[in-house]
């Protein structure tokens, strides 16, 4: 079968070269650039709310999952006139905020989006995530030890939704109202993460470094800060079986949970039943918490 080497897309009516569209870009089952595309499409009401008018970072993989990868930060030239970027600290950084811009970049193998925890030309953070980072893939304690960082947020009177990382781990996304500082989150994440090892030290550590980490289970707060990020809900992960980094109901969390459920095959009918997760939790007020912080 003779390989299509160009197509030409009409998005939000401007013209989108892609090229070598029948190029694999996973395998077992194997998804080829055009059947990526149109599945980011049909993504893209979902993860543009998480992308749009922050600082994003990509992973891109020309050759697939199977090749070699880099992240890109600075936006890449040429540049169509229809891509919008914003600068930070000498970055030219794309800001994903259309539907073309999306088919653009997933046409340049960009396998994964990583948003700015903050706005462009803001220096608050829009939310507040915990990155609980186990020392290996299908880790058992992964559920138990989540579980337990959400019952604490609970205590403290913040409600998380899980989210799966479309990697090893499961990261808690806090819809927050928009006044707090990053060393406000940084503060009370290190309170929280301080308590759970000290309450369970045989399952959480707050060492920075892989190597001695152990079999502890990561409660990565520092993640959350500017000039880093993580990965946004809803995109796609550059690991076997295209996973899909999705929004979780608390009761998921349970002994048949497989985070390898929750992938390009399966993320369409998903949403299309439940919706968005993240945004059916208003945004929340710290005070009361920070306050008491401060007052400790």
């Amino acid at each position: 079968m003779q390989m299509k080497e160009k197509l030409t897309l009409e998005v939000d009516g401007v013209s989108v070269e892609i090229s070598n569209p029948d190029k694999p870009l996973w395998q077992h089952p194997t998804i080829t650039k055009a059947e990526f595309l149109q599945k980011i499409i049909l993504l893209s009401p979902y993860l543009l709310p998480y992308c749009e008018n922050r600082y994003l970072t990509t992973i891109r993989w020309p050759h697939g999952i199977d090749g070699s990868f880099f992240y890109q930060k600075n936006a890449p030239k040429p540049l169509p006139n229809f891509v919008q970027t914003a600068k930070l600290r000498g970055v030219n950084y794309v800001n994903l905020n259309s539907l073309s811009t999306l088919v653009w970049l997933g046409n340049l193998a960009c396998l994964e989006f990583h948003p700015s925890f903050h706005l462009i030309n803001e220096t608050i953070p829009a939310e507040w995530i915990i990155d609980i980072d186990p020392p290996q893939k299908n880790d058992p304690r992964l559920v138990e030890a989540t579980l337990l960082v959400g019952e604490t947020l609970r205590e403290l009177g913040i409600e998380a939704i899980p989210k799966t990382s479309g990697a090893t781990g499961i990261q808690l996304y806090i819809p927050i109202e928009k006044r707090y500082t990053f060393i406000q989150l940084r503060s009370l994440g290190e309170f929280l993460a301080r308590f759970l090892v000290q309450k369970h030290p045989t399952l959480f550590t707050m060492e920075r470094l892989k190597k001695d980490r152990g079999r502890s289970i990561y409660i990565d707060y520092l993640q959350h800060w500017p000039g880093k990020t993580l990965s946004a809900p809803y995109t796609t992960r550059a690991h076997p079986h295209a996973p899909v980094s999705t929004p979780l109901h608390w009761h998921e969390l349970n002994d048949s949970f497989d985070p390898s459920n929750y992938n390009l095959s399966t993320i369409e009918a998903r949403l299309n039943e439940q919706g968005d997760l993240l945004g059916q939790l208003p945004s929340q007020s710290l005070d009361d918490v920070l306050t008491w912080l401060e007052q400790r």
